[in-house]
């Protein structure tokens, strides 16, 4: 008899008993102090990172993938959470007591009023004190003074920092650091949880316990006015546990302070993700974070999509567009003006960090998008890079190739936008799509930030040229994080090497170019906002007159809102989202115009029939086949596969139209020699209330 298979909730089940189990032996063999201390602290962060990747695994699972009905499930996923989360507190305990002890020696002078309002502190906190020779491993030459004696100095590092000169200390993002000495010049003597001890730049150090921020620029004096209400609130706290527990030994009540002070720590370290992992490991550069317009794509679902943007919007009063009209001398999409409209070229990217080991890189892409310092104003649209590999920090765009360019190599892009924001502009992330050799778990990092104001000081448009972008690290709303740029202590050197230096910094080229006044036109007839290719600007305007007409012309009265019979309508927007099959489309309309005589490119009402014949007899069809994979992006297997159907089908179908001597025969699909899904209603149906914006 075969054996039972068990369902992903019982194999979590069976992950986080085994790691309870190595728990318990890694505790009996600290008590019983058998090994070193290292090698405890080693299998501590091996349970730790173990523990980590079980609790995603957990959190990811839902009730469908099980094999079978399981009684309780939600109960029993939450049971298995709540149980994973109090062992990985035990391991951060665990670590924190396994770590080196910090330094400790008697505390230098203080005045009458430092000792009043910190005594009581003094009793019930970690206090990280001198060595006892007075002496430390960092500069000698500066002025230093002690960190305050109200909270143990903990801090975490916001960036890695790699050591420049003998007695630096080189840190990694994420890890907390004892602060045992701070300097006026502002490196501060840290020792981490391996016992190394060194100097490290204070701007790359924040609170990392909940205390209050150090005011180390101030007297002593200042600091006592200013820390006057929060040492108040201290002592009166102080005051009344010292009444209520007077009988109790003085180190029981450092022992629960310090479990206080360490609880912030422990939630900080078991929040710990992909990034930081990486991060940890020497895989990320410094000034890397995860993207966040991947984030917006992946959690605000259609809202930064270009097929939600496409779709007419209806006006303040639900009962008309508000961009959608028709002209009632041509009958054609009445031209729109907007307040920004731009066409700009990416010509590359240059000096751009590479991941380190352990990380393949899946894609190099710019995602690009309106925004004005705070929020995003229009759809986000994606474009490749490419590269070399004997020059990997240098991206290029649009590269030349026999047949179409595809959309998403293309850079050739324009971006319309009515909003009345002084500060727009066009925000460009930089991104990659990494794969963790790993644990084959996939993710989207920001390699750094460019933004393009799209008006000058004077409120005025930019000029026509090419504009060179510094890419800044972190995410668009943090300032002055560099790429890769540690903090110098030395002088910038001659005039020579600052022109070297910024060289080295890495740069967006970005073309500002003016449009025909054929494309000028093109583009007035699209939606008031919308960033995308400008080689399907054409497309674009054709699907927009249908919709035109459809919507303004073909409906009974202008409040009807019944379902409409439109295949194009209902699946072109699908289109932009997937570029591989408007890529599909855009070839096989250009095979159509090839043979139009000039007349018949003229005449709108031909080229709308031709249109719904060729969109109906390619990209319809093979939205329907059941041998074109699902789209998933950066998944070069998926991205093969659907290349090859895409291809093949579009040849059968040529070849199918030569035979019956039709440019666009429908008679395909009732060709036994071709499958299809299972037919859905939604396929012809465009609902008005459901897809305006």
């Amino acid at each position: 008899m075969p054996p039972k298979r068990r369902g992903p909730l019982q194999l979590a089940q069976r992950e986080v008993d085994e790691v309870k189990r190595q728990l318990e032996s890694l505790e009996k063999s600290v008590k019983s102090q058998y090994g070193s201390k290292e090698e405890a602290l080693h299998r501590c962060y091996e349970l730790q990172v173990s523990a980590e990747k079980t609790l995603k695994t957990l959190q990811n699972l839902t009730k469908a993938d099980e094999l079978a009905p399981v009684g309780n499930y939600d109960q029993r996923k939450i049971e298995e959470e709540r149980r994973l989360q109090n062992i990985m507190e035990h391991l951060v305990s665990l670590s924190l007591e396994l770590s080196p002890p910090g330094p400790s020696t008697h505390a230098g002078k203080v005045s009458t009023k430092d000792i009043d309002n910190n005594s009581d502190d003094d009793d019930s906190e970690d206090n990280f004190e001198e060595d006892s020779d007075g002496k430390d491993e960092g500069d000698g030459s500066t002025s230093e003074k002690s960190p305050s004696q109200s909270a143990p100095q903990i801090y975490k590092v916001l960036s890695d920092f790699k050591a420049e000169q003998e007695g630096d200390l080189s840190v990694r993002k994420g890890d907390m650091l004892k602060i045992i000495k701070k300097t006026e010049d502002g490196w501060w003597l840290a020792q981490d949880k391996i016992g190394n001890r060194g100097v490290v730049p204070k701007t790359y150090l924040k609170t990392g316990v909940g205390i209050n921020d150090e005011h180390d620029e101030d007297s002593d004096s200042d600091e006592d006015e200013d820390d006057d209400d929060d040492e108040d609130d201290k002592i009166q706290q102080s005051e009344k546990e010292d009444e209520e527990d007077e009988d109790e030994d003085e180190t029981d009540d450092e022992n629960k302070t310090k479990a206080t002070n360490w609880s912030t720590v422990r939630k900080a370290l078991t929040e710990i993700d992909t990034t930081d992992v990486l991060s940890a490991m020497g895989a990320i550069p410094s000034g890397f974070r995860p993207s966040t317009l991947s984030k917006l794509l992946a959690e605000e679902g259609e809202r930064y999509k270009g097929s939600y943007y496409i779709q007419p919007e209806l006006s303040q009063s639900q009962l008309s567009f508000k961009d959608l009209f028709l002209d009632p001398d041509t009958g054609r999409v009445r031209a729109r003006q907007v307040r920004n409209c731009v066409c700009f070229n990416l010509w590359s990217c240059k000096m751009i960090p590479t991941p380190g080991v352990g990380v393949q890189v899946l894609s190099r892409h710019i995602r690009m998008c309106a925004f004005d310092g705070a929020q995003v104003l229009s759809n986000i649209h994606t474009v490749r890079a490419s590269y070399t590999s004997k020059n990997p920090k240098t991206w290029n765009f649009s590269p030349r190739m026999t047949s179409i360019l595809p959309t998403i190599l293309d850079g050739d892009c324009f971006l319309r936008c009515n909003s009345l924001s002084p500060n727009i502009g066009v925000l460009f992330e930089l991104g990659v799509t990494f794969l963790r050799n790993s644990t084959g778990e996939r993710g989207d990092l920001s390699c750094g930030w460019a933004f393009l104001k799209l008006t000058d000081d004077g409120g005025n448009p930019l000029q026509n040229k090419t504009y060179e972008l510094p890419i800044n690290g972190g995410t668009p709303y943090e300032k002055n994080v560099m790429l890769e740029a540690p903090v110098s202590r030395r002088s910038p050197g001659g005039v020579f090497q600052q022109m070297l230096q910024a060289r080295r910094q890495p740069k967006l080229i970005v073309k500002l170019k003016s449009a025909s006044s054929r494309t000028r036109m093109q583009l007035s007839l699209l939606p008031d906002t919308l960033l995308h290719c400008l080689s399907c600007v054409h497309l674009l305007v054709l699907h927009r007159q249908l919709l035109a007409d459809t919507l303004l012309m073909d409906r009974p009265t202008m409040q009807n809102a019944d379902l409409i019979c439109s295949p194009i309508l209902s699946t072109f927007p699908v289109l932009l989202d997937q570029t591989d099959l408007l890529d599909a489309l855009r070839s096989a309309w250009l095979e159509a115009e090839t043979n139009m005589s000039r007349a018949q490119k003229r005449d709108l009402s031909y080229l709308k029939q031709e249109f719904s014949k060729v969109y109906m007899s390619s990209v319809y069809f093979l939205l329907h086949t059941p041998s074109l994979p699902c789209y998933r992006w950066a998944d070069p297997s998926s991205e093969e596969q659907r290349a090859r159907v895409i291809y093949s089908t579009l040849e059968a179908l040529k070849n199918s139209q030569q035979a019956t001597g039709q440019s666009a025969s429908p008679g395909v699909f009732f060709d036994s020699s071709h499958s299809h899904v299972a037919f859905d209603v939604k396929e012809l149906t465009f609902d008005l209330l459901f897809t305006r914006r």
